[in-house]
């Protein structure tokens, strides 16, 4: 599985894309996940190259599209974010499917967000990119039947999942029914952890945001509730996800977790090789 560390795990450290870049490729990691504030006042450059030097890669660049706003400053947004993605040479722009969860949406709210959905995937494929909206609570991909009936409405190839892990047990679906349902439409993932389902809140936008929020709850991926372990044993061998690690101690968590992803991801790599041999 290649692995990526994102940019926002460092949003309240005083660090430069240079620093940030030699410590996800000291660390092993494959990638760095860009998020859109900090693509956008990086400022000019040839970044995607300029990264490739240290072997790393931004496999998706994560924004807010708002898809209630006029259409005109949707169109400006796209616009904006295309470019950023040919400078940074990023495959993949990552939004959440609205502001509002699917059970208080109306009719004609969500026609609105599947149609602007489904012009900013043609926006993006133009491009040659991909738009991945996200599991997550307060959207239209808060639940599994919502977001599959979303994807049916939107109707257009360019359109795929980031499949967050954490947040699909926390709409009420089990993660591995649901990832058996959407696999086809799963193009990336976000891996992150919490310590029990009381402490969800933990990742409520306004504490994960605030610079004094708590982080007392949020766990190292083998740490807490979910079993990481069983689950990425299932995956692909070229799936490709990030780190989402909003806690302290970014510097010696994130090494810590990109170990144990590549440890259950070899071990289950062994096996199937053992059974080969052993079928041979």
């Amino acid at each position: 599985m290649r692995l990526s560390l994102c940019t926002i795990s460092f949003r309240h450290h005083l660090l430069s894309i240079g620093e940030i870049a030699r410590f996800a490729r000291g660390s092993g990691f494959d990638g760095i996940e860009l998020w859109g504030v900090h693509a956008r006042n990086i400022g000019p450059g040839d970044h995607g190259a300029w990264l490739a030097h240290y072997g790393l890669r931004v496999p998706m660049l994560s924004d807010y599209l708002l898809l209630d706003a006029p259409s005109e400053a949707l169109t400006r947004s796209l616009a904006e974010l295309c470019r950023l993605a040919e400078i940074w040479q990023a495959p993949r722009l990552r939004t959440f499917a609205g502001s509002k969860a699917s059970a208080a949406t109306s009719t004609e709210e969500r026609a609105l967000i599947a149609r602007r959905l489904r012009s900013a995937a043609r926006t993006l494929s133009d491009h040659g990119l991909r738009l991945l909206v996200e599991t997550h609570p307060g959207t239209l991909a808060d639940t599994t039947d919502s977001l599959e009936r979303l994807l049916d409405e939107v109707d257009h190839p360019a359109l795929k999942v980031n499949f967050d892990i954490l947040h699909v047990w926390e709409g009420g679906d089990d993660p591995r029914a649901a990832h058996d349902r959407l696999a086809e439409h799963i193009d990336y993932y976000h891996l992150k952890n919490v310590r029990d389902r009381a402490d969800l809140s933990v990742f409520e936008p306004a504490n994960v945001y605030a610079a004094a929020g708590r982080r007392d709850g949020m766990t190292g991926l083998f740490d807490g509730v979910l079993d990481y372990a069983a689950f990425l044993e299932t995956l692909h061998p070229d799936a490709e996800g990030s780190l989402e690690w909003f806690g302290g101690s970014c510097f010696s968590v994130l090494p810590a977790d990109l170990s144990g992803v590549r440890r259950t991801t070899a071990r289950r790599h062994n096996e199937q090789a053992f059974h080969l041999d052993v079928a041979g």
